[in-house]
């Protein structure tokens, strides 16, 4: 799949998720304005923000579906990465905004009124929310999307918090109001761990934090006939775009041709093993050590 019909794809993904985000979200707005139930309104907030992480999403992977220029020779693909904290920034302010409502209801306790309706209201936005996040976190893994996945871990929180808001709302059934305040600052907790979550992840690869473990790589390089060691190897970038570059030590004797076809033999092979890798840049050198006997290998052959 080239880039332009991954781009597309996650796109179309963002808009239909965009439209869904907002209907579970004016409903439980407009349920819990009816009932005056803060859990059930801070809920509807929170969904509101998803709705708002999609619109986010579609102008980072409009940004960075750009091709690779003279000022970007690695492409744009990190917009999408940096559009992930953006969305963990709307979750951080969301977070302030239902603790803030959630202690105003201590002081000046409201007791909600609720109906038949507002279970019914809460089990349907529900059910909608699993199926989004199991959609969103399929095509994320597929598409290797930054967006997807966290927007998804977005949406993941909105059921923990709908659940909440159904056993809040059980509580009030039975007498006990003062279970409302305390379930929004429940809801606000869930809604910061996950932007806590996807704020550490976008971190580690703006940050070019190593995107593959080092001996997993020297693994694979030393499986290369020829190869005497490797070191200085790194890696970096995202899931679907990582950049490795290292330096190998060959023999001092070996024609540079071999040793040309060796580099060759490696990239394919770091590609082949590690799913995402987009370049793969060896240094080679001689090594120091007595010579390394390579006669008998054909032309190509591996280990």
């Amino acid at each position: 799949m080239n880039l332009g019909e991954r781009f597309r794809k996650i796109r179309r993904i963002l808009l239909l998720i965009l439209l869904l985000n907002w209907g579970v979200a004016g409903a439980k707005l407009l349920c819990g304005w009816l009932i005056d139930s803060a859990s059930m309104t801070a809920d509807g907030f929170h969904s509101f923000s998803d709705g708002a992480s999609n619109i986010l999403g579609l102008i980072g992977i409009w940004i960075a579906s750009r091709p690779i220029d003279e000022s970007h020779p690695y492409g744009h693909m990190k917009y999408e990465t940096l559009t992930s904290i953006g969305i963990s920034g709307l979750l951080f302010l969301l977070c302030f905004n239902v603790v803030r409502e959630g202690i105003l209801r201590f002081y000046h306790p409201v007791v909600p009124q609720v109906t038949v309706s507002s279970f019914l209201v809460m089990g349907l936005t529900l059910t909608v929310n699993v199926l989004v996040v199991i959609y969103e976190m399929r095509a994320g893994k597929i598409l290797r999307s930054d967006i997807l996945l966290s927007d998804a871990l977005h949406t993941r929180a909105d059921i923990l918090t709908s659940c909440s808001v159904i056993i809040t709302l059980i509580a009030v059934r039975l007498g006990y109001p003062i279970f409302d305040p305390i379930a929004s600052l429940v809801i606000a907790g869930f809604i910061g761990y996950a932007a806590v979550g996807i704020l550490q992840e976008s971190a580690q690869i703006l940050s070019d934090a190593a995107a593959i473990p080092i001996e997993e790589i020297e693994r694979v390089v030393l499986s290369v006939r020829g190869i005497r060691e490797c070191h200085r190897i790194r890696s970096r970038g995202r899931s679907d775009d990582i950049h490795i570059d290292m330096h190998v030590l060959v023999d001092p004797d070996m024609h540079i041709d071999r040793a040309h076809e060796l580099s060759y033999i490696i990239e394919n092979r770091i590609k082949r093993d590690f799913r995402g890798v987009t370049d793969v840049v060896v240094h080679l050198e001689p090594s120091l050590s007595p010579s390394l006997s390579i006669e008998g290998e054909g032309k190509g052959e591996e280990r």
